[in-house]
């Protein structure tokens, strides 16, 4: 007998065959131990609705759809960087505060700074707005510590959050977000670090699930980011790549040579990249809201990805410095609005191909059977509303492995 019966429901499955959204009108849901045991018509369940499940709910004729992923993500840090934001709208860069000692390095300052239980609470926050909009499921990297104790710190907090809190968190070690000050004109020796001393403590205290690295002119040659990825394939951990951000310096490539999960930014990715990325899997997590933020003019190459067959999937790149986005549905309205994706890319990119980013496509993503029954119930009338809709939030109830978490279902 399953747990729970969801009926009456207009399923926007995701999976990739069939209808748009993977599309099924008057759908049910059996949800068993945390997963979709049976998805379907109604008129196609094996039985009646109170033989079949302990519990039968109606959805109203609601439009479900897979908990929303948040697949690139910095919720945690110190401080914040308003101060910056108003250089910026003064016309300086972001490569120009960068080396002058803001950016990374600012709130690095203030992370190091900051308290455990702060960097809890504060990061707590910002994950609440995005569960708020329909996010099960949540990437969360270090990268504003740069030493092993607040790298760690930092680490320590993300697995708390997914321990307290009802999401799915998935760690990433970016100790190669930025060369730290008592490193300076050391870069190499900075790696050697990072490789020798601090991956490894975090990894062994199983605070890792993967490894980035800020692949540019203001932080790491291909050279080093390939040394940091040897040390993670040492530790047997998957990378990513913040790749192609501000230039083009072969990220993209070097990412797919080690068979990473995704890359990220990629607006000045090369057809070179686009062909590698396509070969290894790699998916491309777009960032429409740093393109916004920092006045980006050059568009990611959308097109060129999808002539190659690269998946696509879309983020907050929630940061203090260049995205402090908490609203996952804004990210669907910039990706249509300013990259042309359609309604049904960008809500793949925070759904099936969110959970590919974190290597998390056998599990989550989709509705079918055997996955995690994360889904999110809407008042909308068809999904395209979820990208059209600027403010607002039409979510009516978020399911966690098949539990309700909060409702506001109101007709």
């Amino acid at each position: 007998m399953w747990d729970t019966l969801w009926l009456e429901a207009r399923l926007a499955t995701m999976a990739t065959v069939g209808a748009p959204y993977g599309a099924i009108e008057d759908g049910a849901i059996g949800v068993a131990n945390g997963r979709i045991a049976w998805i379907g018509r109604r008129g196609r369940l094996p039985g009646r609705p109170e033989v079949l499940a302990k519990e039968v709910r109606s959805c109203g004729n609601r439009w479900i759809t897979p908990g929303l992923i948040d697949c690139h993500t910095h919720l945690v840090h110190g401080g914040d960087r308003a101060h910056e934001f108003e250089l910026r709208l003064n016309g300086a860069t972001y490569e120009e505060i960068a080396r002058a000692g803001g950016g990374i390095r600012s709130t690095v300052a203030a992370t190091r700074a900051a308290s455990e239980a702060s960097l809890y609470a504060s990061a707590a926050r910002r994950l609440a707005d995005l569960q708020a909009e329909g996010v099960t499921t949540v990437e969360i990297k270090s990268g504003y510590g740069l030493d092993r104790e607040t790298e760690a710190r930092m680490l320590r907090v993300a697995r708390r959050l997914g321990a307290e809190r009802p999401v799915t968190v998935r760690t990433t070690f970016l100790g190669a977000h930025a060369l730290p000050p008592e490193y300076e004109g050391r870069a190499d020796a900075f790696i050697d670090f990072l490789c020798n001393d601090s991956l490894p403590g975090a990894a062994a205290e199983g605070l890792v699930d993967a490894v980035d690295a800020f692949c540019e002119r203001i932080g790491f040659t291909a050279a080093q980011t390939r040394t940091m990825f040897e040390a993670a394939r040492g530790l047997g951990l998957p990378v990513k790549l913040h790749a192609e951000q501000l230039s083009d310096q072969g990220g993209a490539t070097l990412a797919a040579a080690f068979g990473a999960l995704s890359a990220d930014h990629l607006e000045h990715l090369s057809e070179d990249g686009a062909k590698a990325m396509a070969a290894a899997g790699t998916v491309a997590v777009l960032l429409p809201g740093a393109f916004y933020f920092i006045r980006e003019t050059r568009l990611p190459p959308i097109d060129l990805l999808r002539r190659h067959g690269v998946c696509i999937a879309l983020a907050t790149d929630c940061n203090p410095g260049t995205s402090p986005m908490t609203s996952i549905l804004l990210v669907l309205n910039m990706a249509a609005t300013l990259f042309r994706l359609t309604p049904e890319e960008a809500l793949a990119g925070v759904t099936r191909e969110g959970a590919a980013a974190l290597g998390l496509r056998a599990s989550h993503g989709t509705l079918e059977v055997g996955k995690a029954a994360d889904f999110v119930l809407w008042n909308i009338g068809r999904p395209a509303e979820l990208a059209y809709r600027i403010g607002g939030n039409p979510a009516a109830m978020m399911v966690k492995k098949g539990v309700p978490l909060w409702s506001d279902m109101k007709s």
